[in-house]
């Protein structure tokens, strides 16, 4: 299917991830504690978990999930990437697009997505065809940036650009907002859908090593309204000069906390609790605020 509006350049994505699979060592840090913070809500659980996919989890995700004792199946849209996490970790890997999902319904009972949802056009299709493949009261867990991840890049991009040329054009990705989230888990027909914020607290000594970062993760610009021709070479030692005043302390240390919405729901079944109806309910809550217990 073609997307005529896309926002993002899904093939500019899939070269950035081509790319990334040799560099992810100098980020590897970050991406495990994302996906040890998101892992850990399973040891809240008492029921077993046997067959995973985990998407998009550049190595970090399987690694955690096997040593819980728990198969997993990998997916990456590259497969430079895919290549990797197989080598890494052992794992029966497939190079699929997130959003032509090549898994048949009631194939896992737990999919699991770590920082690997927002470079998707169509997320409400593919959160979709996540629901399907898992089986009836599966677990999907993802997170995923949400607002104000990057703001002050953002902003000092748009500041500089309107200085140097009169107009902007994007060079970071629009995020969702935790609201956002929730709606989409509950139009893909997910059951009971929680979304909790969650911080990391990433700091860096300049902007240059913010961007080394985002280019040895993949996490670079690819959206398709970006300005493809050269830019002016003043753009980006201004727009780093603006993010330093925007977040810098007094030793120029840069703080940029990423923003994430954990999202966890589950594959609807007749086992579920359901909700009560209004007026079926038999206990007042004016009585229960006014006992003494």
């Amino acid at each position: 299917m073609e997307h005529h509006h896309a926002i993002f350049d899904r093939h500019t994505v899939r070269l950035h991830r081509d790319r990334a699979a040799t560099t992810l060592d100098s980020v590897s840090a970050v991406l495990e504690e994302a996906a040890d913070r998101l892992i850990e809500r399973l040891d809240d659980l008492t029921r077993p978990f046997t067959l995973a996919l985990d998407i998009g989890g550049r190595g970090a995700t399987a690694s955690s999930l096997q040593m819980r004792g728990i198969e997993v199946v990998s997916s990456d849209l590259s497969p430079r990437m895919a290549r990797h996490v197989r080598d890494r970790t052992g794992t029966l890997t497939v190079c699929a697009d997130e959003e032509f999902l090549p898994f048949a319904e009631n194939s896992f009972d737990l999919v699991i997505a770590s920082l690997s949802l927002h470079w998707i056009n169509d997320l409400p299709g593919a959160l979709l065809q996540i629901r399907k493949i898992l089986k009836p009261d599966g677990l999907f867990l993802a997170s995923m940036p949400v607002l104000p991840t990057l703001a002050p890049l953002r902003a000092g991009f748009e500041e500089a650009e309107l200085a140097l040329s009169g107009g902007v054009s994007p060079h970071v990705s629009p995020f969702p907002t935790l609201r956002d989230c929730a709606s989409l888990l509950q139009r893909a027909g997910f059951a009971l859908p929680v979304v909790d914020a969650d911080v990391m607290d990433i700091r860096y000594r300049s902007g240059l090593a913010l961007f080394r970062d985002l280019r040895a993760a993949g996490e670079t610009n690819a959206l398709s309204l970006r300005d493809r021709r050269i830019p002016d070479p003043a753009l980006f030692p201004t727009a780093l000069e603006g993010l330093a005043e925007k977040c810098g302390d007094t030793e120029g240390i840069l703080s940029l906390p990423l923003h994430l919405a954990v999202m966890s729901a589950w594959a609807p079944a007749p086992t579920q609790p359901k909700p009560l109806a209004p007026g079926q309910f038999t206990t007042s809550l004016r009585d229960v605020l006014g006992s003494p217990d």
